[in-house]
């Protein structure tokens, strides 16, 4: 009965395939309803979550722990408000349909498979359930030329990152012979007798997982399919599935690789610096909103791979409290650009926030919040989150990280005070249309959490540190 740990996969995967027979009878406009129905199914999973037990199930492929369920419960949460950004811009866009609320829940299943992976193959199953939703809706508007670019190069790179993941773990299964987490971190357990190739395995497991979090020099794809595919869709992109793969990332490496941190902190340490040196420069001369949050959000991911880098109870923490606080801020701003609308058409440009200060002062102050936390100014929660990573850099020792952090963190903060430079100090280029119900309570929500962490930080500290301490055991 190990498989009752499962339960909330299940339960996602049985709704998934019920919402989606029920789609396809002939109504008219079943987008609306299947959209609430994803939604409540997702609210469903996470309360299952919330009761799940811990334990391995499924022959071991299956780990169910305090970090499984801090990572889900994010990435749950990243989809449902995901879907909720595309109820209006669908609608307007003429991209209505119930395929694609249908694709984010199935793609969420494949981030919980991933999260909760315990083996390589249950690992690469979970990747491809993500991964195959998502070439479908980031080219989910086929009338235009830039969504199939977005999903063509997406597709192409994801299938080269398959490829390497799999050869990675190949080479592992060869040197080991199992594929099982526990029994490979039973036979790596003495560093010094661990073959060569193991450690080049181990660097294909780290290049395709890269890949999934857009790290350099892994990111060629991010800023096009940002661009080209449905603002929703990239602000599902720039959350729930990164969540995932940081998830993964982390457990492959500290869980059957714990005792090799040696060999791939240095790794780790590489993508971190080149992560966060690029979406600091690269960014600054970007006009489209949609490709600056692109180079953005590698530099997030530069930042949060610093606390994996790290390797130590106090960088798993930092690194869980900074993606739960960027997933937040991340989904309030997109919900900002998803509202940019002018005349019933939508722009995604700099310049088209000129002058938002006065035509419409909510948006451009939940707006300006984002866009001061994102840029690390205290007290917003962008500051803590940086804090815990650089501080668990210090104190290990990684003072090349964390300078190199401090540094590229007030470079990038040029770019998003121009936003707001732009907001309240340009003149008005004429008003934006009114943001529906539905995108002023994501922001309203998401501008609250950002605005107030600093109040109330210990339950997700407190919630971070059990989690990072399920991992490392």
């Amino acid at each position: 009965m190990t498989w009752i740990l499962a339960l909330p996969e299940l339960v996602l995967a049985i709704s998934g395939l019920i919402i989606l027979a029920a789609g396809v009878i002939p109504k008219r406009d079943t987008f609306f309803p299947v959209s609430m129905a994803c939604v409540g199914a997702l609210l469903l999973t996470a309360v299952l979550v919330l009761g799940q037990s811990e334990g391995t199930a499924l022959g071991g492929h299956y780990v169910a722990d305090a970090f499984s369920s801090f990572m889900k419960l994010l990435a749950v949460s990243a989809a449902a408000v995901g879907i909720l950004l595309s109820l209006d811009y669908n609608e307007k866009e003429g991209l209505a349909r119930f395929e694609f609320p249908v694709l984010m829940l199935l793609a969420t299943l494949g981030m919980m498979v991933m999260i909760s992976a315990n083996d390589l193959l249950s690992l690469y199953l979970g990747l491809e359930l993500l991964s195959l939703p998502l070439y479908v809706i980031a080219a989910f508007n086929r009338d235009s030329g830039r969504s199939a670019e977005a999903g063509l190069k997406y597709f192409v790179l994801g299938a080269l990152a398959s490829g390497l993941l799999l050869y990675g773990s190949s080479l592992v299964y060869g040197f080991a012979g199992t594929t099982n987490f526990d029994r490979l971190g039973e036979a790596f357990g003495d560093p010094a007798g661990v073959s060569p190739g193991v450690i080049v395995g181990i660097v294909f497991i780290i290049t395709g997982l890269a890949f999934k979090v857009s790290a350099v020099p892994f990111h060629m794809w991010t800023p096009d399919v940002y661009e080209g595919a449905p603002t929703p869709v990239t602000a599902f992109f720039a959350s729930a599935p990164k969540v995932a793969a940081i998830a993964l990332l982390v457990r492959v490496l500290v869980g059957p690789f714990g005792d090799l941190v040696g060999q791939w902190s240095q790794v780790i340490e590489l993508v971190s610096l080149g992560s966060m040196i690029l979406g600091a420069f690269a960014a600054i001369g970007q006009r489209n909103l949609k490709r600056l949050m692109a180079y953005s959000s590698i530099g997030h991911v530069g930042y949060a791979l610093m606390g994996l880098a790290v390797g130590s109870d106090i960088g798993l923490r930092g690194l869980l409290v900074y993606m739960a606080i960027y997933v937040f801020m991340n989904l309030g701003t997109f919900a900002v650009l998803v509202a940019m609308r002018r005349q019933g058409r939508a722009v995604e440009g700099v310049d088209d926030l000129a002058g938002l200060g006065r035509t419409d002062p909510v948006t451009a102050m939940w707006m300006a919040v984002f866009m001061f936390s994102m840029a690390g100014i205290p007290p917003l929660a962008g500051f803590f989150g940086k804090l815990y990573v650089f501080l668990a850099a210090v104190q290990s020792g990684f003072w090349v990280l964390a300078v190199v952090g401090v540094l590229t963190s007030v470079v990038s903060a040029y770019y998003y005070l121009r936003i707001v430079k732009v907001m309240y100090f340009d003149a008005p280029v004429g008003g934006l249309d009114r943001a529906p119900a539905s995108l002023s309570m994501v922001m309203a929500g998401t501008g609250l959490f950002t605005l107030l962490f600093a109040l109330w930080p210990a339950p997700m500290l407190a919630a971070a540190q059990t989690a990072a301490a399920a991992l490392l055991g």
